[in-house]
């Protein structure tokens, strides 16, 4: 039914009939100034519509216009924009002026500006610097901007955040792409590495870092990013690009394997009113290995690394070892009852440790997922221009693979497909689109899950533990050591454990990975949905342009089906409701020298109370290229959809929501559990944790920014933030005592759970970014967050390092003809303590220098790119239990990128 609805869709915007006008066609040139160099990409924009052209390779252009006289505005990345009055159809020579800051971006207010004059911090990454980036994924590229922090859950996971709270899948970030919730509606994580735009595709990213709920909705509390793509309209033609290398060099546990990324674009202006564009992208790659085999002391879902390993603690549980996680009290579960059975063992037993912790034997995550990422996606779009100034367009995008994600566990992501499709009407002071994400899990499963399951069905904990005990002790009786007593009880119980990659395994583990959790396998069913729809509208022309006058709105609708593998749907789908409105006004109060803006929005989500967010920028100019800026911006977010219906047990313990039901259902209202870390260090510290409910999380911040641009040369942009977090959203691990037949026994529960105190942030940044002679640039940065205020025992997940730095050198022109280039970069982290729900413990200080020599070839319209990422191979962690990251190595090569 949906495929059908969407051919439909499709075929009828096909179907339109296509309207040819007459038009006055105007050639022109854009160079440079200063050197007289042609200025490729350079944007030309019909004013007052949505018709625009790019230059080519050479800055040459030709647009068609209805009528003349007409005016055109021509800009281009660190130039200064012109607007040029056309009344006739001579050959123009337009020369623009070097200029850093005049990239013009519309994430901090909505409205179209001057980086230099934006009222909160922004952060620009244009076409042009994707093509000249190391970055072999043009989402790694956010990484080097200033104050950012990235997790990599593998290869085609990047998951960005600002100012704190790391992590993959960050609730707290939000991501659009033209416009589209970047979110996965179930899983959380940001889906635009698997489905979404490639390189060629994408015209320019805007990353909003801080508080940004009043104009952007819930979940901007660390930032917002922006991706935009191209308009067919003004990019024409074909684009490919093909890029291999290699990776995994030097790695003892997986070795040097290739890498490959294959993309295309075709987009084609078919009349002044009809245009559309067809993209794909093919990533093929052994994927990154995690392979933290340190030992891990869980309870619930908290835990802590110890000393140990499996030859030397008999209860050893590797971070990514999967299966391990199977323990018990091998004293009172299995030897006392032995010692019944044969009575001269029993004064024997009596004298044991009351406690004696076993694990099973697991499987590394070498030995369990496939290491094969795969990416294939493919997107297609149809523009149709109602009249100059309102278009319409209809696009969708699918996306399929394989990869592995870390989330409340690892998870090996197969056959996951996910869509997102779209139907926009756009002019020059609105927009109307709705748009829906359809997610699918295919065939992806649990690590830990399905590896519990596999041991059960090679043979049952019951059968093991019983032979390992009988093994024990008859080594214990025989006089033989401990450790050595138990390594030999684990030989004996693991008899016939299959062999990882044999037949024998791969039978069973499939059998596991494709049954449903809810029947002991480790298969998770999500085919979960989103569906939104919004709009906006500029009233300032209504009020003669007297001030800045804003107002838009949404819903947006998450239907959860899990069939009960990861949430909690006693009755079927999940559905949850939302909607939104925002107002904004702006006004410059002194002309040239002071600028207010007030914006406030509404949200209400039909399981908690609505939400208010508020924000008041000044932007103060004392001289000329110099601002000041000043905000108070407020954010929120409603828990997620995990937070509030997750239903999962990962390692040793259970996910669960904050909704009142499921507490229910575990009878957690009656029998409330004990805090785990109190009753841990000492069982008589009995502390219980009752129900609350769960409440919206809100921030609010405080930022001063200063952005300066010195003779004409050199850019600088720094801030100073502070943020103060009400009703903190995270994870409280309990110990519940829920079996009467045996006291002893408790099991882990993580709950969701508000902090009762304010927990507050802290941070500033400096970035600066230098022309120099001879086509050479010199750019840095230096940031800072930190987090104050947390509770005892409350896991905050800020996971941010204290100080960051990040220092450029690049050329964009030299040799013969200038046609080569390079850029590098280097990257610097402090260490990290890291909390997450899959584990914890502290990162060492990261050290990265990314390189890439370009070298242009204008004849056939192409480019060598020869890149590194992670130049010199150290391998890093950014995310405790996620893979180790060494270097790729690549060459790419591309055709008409513009």
């Amino acid at each position: 039914m949906r495929i059908a609805l969407r051919l439909s869709a499709i075929t009828g915007i096909l179907c339109l009939v296509v309207t040819f006008s007459f038009a006055q066609t105007i050639k022109g040139v854009v160079k440079n100034v200063e050197n007289g160099d042609g200025i490729s990409a350079a944007s030309i924009v019909l004013k007052g519509s949505t018709q625009g052209v790019v230059a080519n390779e050479k800055g040459e252009f030709q647009i068609n216009v209805s009528s003349l006289p007409a005016t055109l505005t021509i800009t281009s990345v660190n130039f200064e924009a012109q607007d040029i009055s056309v009344t006739g159809t001579t050959f123009l020579t337009v020369s623009l002026k070097p200029m850093l800051g005049q990239e013009i971006v519309v994430s901090a207010s909505r409205f179209s500006e001057r980086l230099l004059e934006s009222p909160v911090t922004v952060e620009r990454v244009s076409a042009a610097a994707i093509k000249n980036a190391p970055a072999a994924s043009y989402y790694d590229i956010i990484g080097k901007l200033k104050g950012v922090d990235v997790v990599n859950a593998s290869l085609t996971f990047t998951s960005p955040t600002t100012r704190g709270f790391a992590g993959s899948g960050n609730t707290r970030f939000n991501q659009q792409v033209d416009g589209i919730d970047n979110q996965a509606p179930a899983l959380n994580f940001s889906v635009g590495s698997v489905v979404g735009l490639s390189e060629l595709d994408v015209e320019s990213m805007e990353l909003l870092p801080g508080a940004s709920s009043a104009l952007y909705g819930s979940g901007g509390m660390n930032g917002t990013l922006l991706i935009n793509s191209k308009n067919p309209f003004k990019y024409t033609g074909l684009s490919f690009q093909a890029k291999s290398g290699v990776m995994n060099v030097g790695n003892d546990y997986r070795g040097t394997s290739p890498y490959y990324n294959f993309s295309a674009r075709w987009a084609q202006k078919v009349s002044e009113k009809f245009a559309y564009k067809i993209t794909s992208e093919y990533i093929h790659a052994r994927d990154w290995l995690a392979r933290d085999y340190r030992n891990y002391g869980r309870v619930g879902t908290n835990g802590a690394i110890k000393d140990g390993t499996r030859e030397t603690d008999p209860n050893y549980d590797g971070i990514n070892v999967y299966g391990d996680e199977t323990t018990i009290n091998l004293r009172s579960l299995v030897l006392n009852a032995i010692g019944a059975q044969v009575p001269f063992w029993q004064s024997y037993i009596s004298q044991m440790p009351e406690n004696i912790p076993v694990s099973r034997t697991g499987y590394t995550e070498n030995e369990l997922a496939d290491p094969n990422t795969v990416n294939f996606k493919v997107g297609a779009a149809l523009h149709y221009k109602i009249t100059p100034k309102v278009e319409a367009s209809l696009m969708g995008q699918m996306g399929t693979g394989n990869t592995i994600y870390t989330g409340s566990d690892r998870y090996s992501l197969k056959d996951l497909r996910i869509g997102q499709y779209k139907l926009e009407f756009k002019s020059d002071n609105w927009f109307l689109r709705a748009y829906t994400t359809q997610e699918n899990a295919g065939e992806s499963h649990n690590l830990t899950a399905t590896a519990r399951q596999f041991n059960e069905l090679w043979k049952p904990s019951a059968q093991w533990y019983q032979q390992y005990g009988l093994a024990y002790m008859n080594a214990k009786m025989a006089g033989i050591g401990d450790i050595e007593a138990h390594n030999m009880a684990r030989a004996t119980a693991d008899v016939g454990r299959p062999q990882a990659g044999s037949a024998e395994f791969t039978k069973l583990w499939d059998e596991v990975r494709l049954k449903p959790i809810y029947q002991n396998g480790g298969l998770f069913l999500d085919k979960s949905d989103l569906y939104v729809a919004e709009g906006q509208y500029n009233l300032s022309p209504l009020v003669n342009n007297a001030v800045e006058l804003l107002v838009g709105g949404n819903w947006r609708q998450f239907v959860l089906n899990s069939e009960n593998t990861l949430f909690h749907e006693v009755d079927g789908p999940i559905k949850i409701n939302e909607v939104g409105a925002y107002l904004q006004v702006g006004r410059e109060i002194i002309k040239n020298r002071l600028k207010l803006t007030a914006s406030g929005r509404y949200d209400k989500n039909e399981y908690f109370k609505g939400k208010f967010t508020p924000r008041v920028t000044a932007v103060i100019k004392p001289a000329e290229d110099h601002n000041i800026r000043l905000s108070y911006q407020t954010a929120y977010r409603f828990p997620s959809t995990q937070q509030q219906w997750i239903d999962l047990t990962v390692g040793s313990g259970t996910l669960i929501g904050g909704n009142k039901v499921i507490w229910e259902s575990y009878d957690l209202i009656n029998n409330p559990g004990l805090s785990a870390p109190e009753f841990i260090a000492n069982p008589a510290n009995r502390i219980p944790v009752t129900y609350k409910e769960v409440k919206p999380e809100s921030v609010v911040s405080y930022e001063l920014g200063y952005k300066a641009l010195i003779a004409k040369k050199l850019f600088v942009d720094a801030y100073v933030y502070t943020g103060e977090y009400e009703n903190f959203i995270g994870r409280r691990d309990v110990v519940q005592f829920n079996d009467p037949a045996n006291p002893a026994a408790y099991r882990g529960i993580s709950v969701v759970v508000n902090s009762d105190v304010k927990v507050k942030t802290f941070g500033w940044a400096v970035g600066l970014d230098w022309r120099l002679p001879a086509n050479f640039s010199v750019n840095g940065s230096v940031s800072s967050d930190e987090i104050r205020d947390i509770p005892n025992n409350f896991r905050s997940s800020f996971n941010a390092p204290k100080y960051r730095t990040v220092l450029g050198l690049s050329n964009s022109g030299f040799g013969p003809k200038n046609l080569m280039g390079f850029n590098i970069n280097w990257r610097w982290q402090d260490k990290v303590n890291f909390e997450g729900d899959f584990a914890s413990g502290t990162l060492d200080p990261i050290h990265m220098v990314d390189f890439a020599l370009l070298y242009r070839l204008p004849l056939i319209k192409s480019q060598l790119k020869l890149g590194a990422n992670n130049l010199f191979n150290q391998y890093y962690t950014n995310a405790i239990g996620n893979p180790s990251i060494g270097g790729l190595y690549y060459v790419a090569y591309t055709f008409n990128l513009l």
